[in-house]
């Protein structure tokens, strides 16, 4: 069975053989063979697209350091081989980054025909919304994380009376993409709450229960995983908390359409869902906000200096003598 035979609609009733598996029984070797084959395209794609980001590393170079806006004059390569450095690390995030479609593309190739069509919704289901949760951290990391954490370091070094001339590159770009990436992750974990929800392995009671613990939980985790500062620290806890919450609801939906909770509990909390969803607006908007004052500030002009003319000679003119 290719990958573009399964179907794509969510959860379908089925009755009778319609969900049974219709891969062929076939020897252990030759799935050993098909997951050979697997590997191997996804080694050729991985190579192939890590090949393709180097015209682009220049580009990419000048989006890393935009978070630093003002003190990029700053960051400077202080080893000879920082270019060969730098090149390296954007091949392997910038050619895992493009990668990954395809490679997601093969490993579902070889895993969907094992698989029942509900379960292969479930794995597309769960594909879509983690792109769609990564994607939602890294703008967040970029837009607004990196440079209120970048500015934040740069006014505590001023306080503490520290001249910093130079940061280097290395540190730099370490900076930005461990950002990226622990946002891009953390907003992961709610996914996976959903998806243990969504199959009735954990309730929406027991999340509401545990809420205390899960909100000291992602502090913690928002603390080892961002910059060390408190203001980045808040900006990744407080999304992933209304997400907490959003899990909790939409496993209670869940519950009340299939059966396993009444309708009777959930009109009693329904003011508390108009809240978060408020909540979630408010924060939504705030966040847009912040990235337009940040992108003005940015596209802001300098200020005009005073052109001062080349010859400022003064020309005494005489006046006419008096006639007698």
């Amino acid at each position: 069975m290719k990958l573009g035979r399964f179907n794509l609609k969510w959860f379908p009733r089925v009755s009778g053989g319609e969900d049974e598996y219709n891969d062929p029984p076939k020897p252990f070797m030759e799935h050993l063979y098909e997951l050979r084959d697997c590997l191997v395209k996804c080694v050729i794609a991985w190579v192939v697209c890590v090949i393709v980001v180097i015209p682009f590393a220049p580009k990419i170079n000048e989006w890393i350091m935009a978070p630093a806006q003002d003190a990029k004059t700053m960051i400077q390569g202080l080893t000879w081989t920082v270019g060969f450095s730098v090149i390296m690390k954007i091949m392997m995030w910038g050619g895992t980054a493009i990668a990954m479609p395809f490679l997601l593309a093969f490993i579902m190739q070889f895993v969907f025909p094992g698989l029942k069509r509900s379960e292969r919704n479930i794995i597309v289901f769960v594909l879509v919304t983690s792109t769609v949760f990564f994607l939602g951290g890294v703008w967040m990391a970029y837009s607004t994380t990196l440079q209120v954490a970048l500015r934040l370091f740069q006014d505590v070094n001023r306080w503490m009376g520290i001249n910093m001339t130079i940061i280097t590159m290395e540190e730099h770009i370490s900076i930005v993409i461990k950002t990226i990436v622990a946002f891009g992750l953390a907003f992961q974990l709610p996914l996976l709450l959903l998806a243990l929800g969504w199959i009735g392995m954990i309730s929406s009671d027991t999340l509401a229960g545990k809420r205390r613990i899960a909100i000291v939980t992602i502090f913690i985790l928002a603390m080892v995983l961002t910059p060390p500062d408190p203001l980045s620290q808040m900006v990744m806890a407080l999304p992933m908390c209304l997400l907490y919450e959003v899990c909790i609801w939409v496993i209670r939906l869940r519950e009340v359409a299939t059966g396993r909770r009444s309708t009777d509990a959930e009109k009693k909390d329904g003011p508390k869902l108009l809240i978060l969803f408020i909540l979630l607006a408010l924060l939504i908007a705030g966040g847009i906000l912040l990235f337009r004052r940040a992108s003005l500030a940015r596209q802001s002009p300098a200020p005009a200096s005073v052109a001062v003319p080349a010859d400022n000679t003064n020309e005494v003119v005489n006046p006419p003598s008096a006639v007698e």
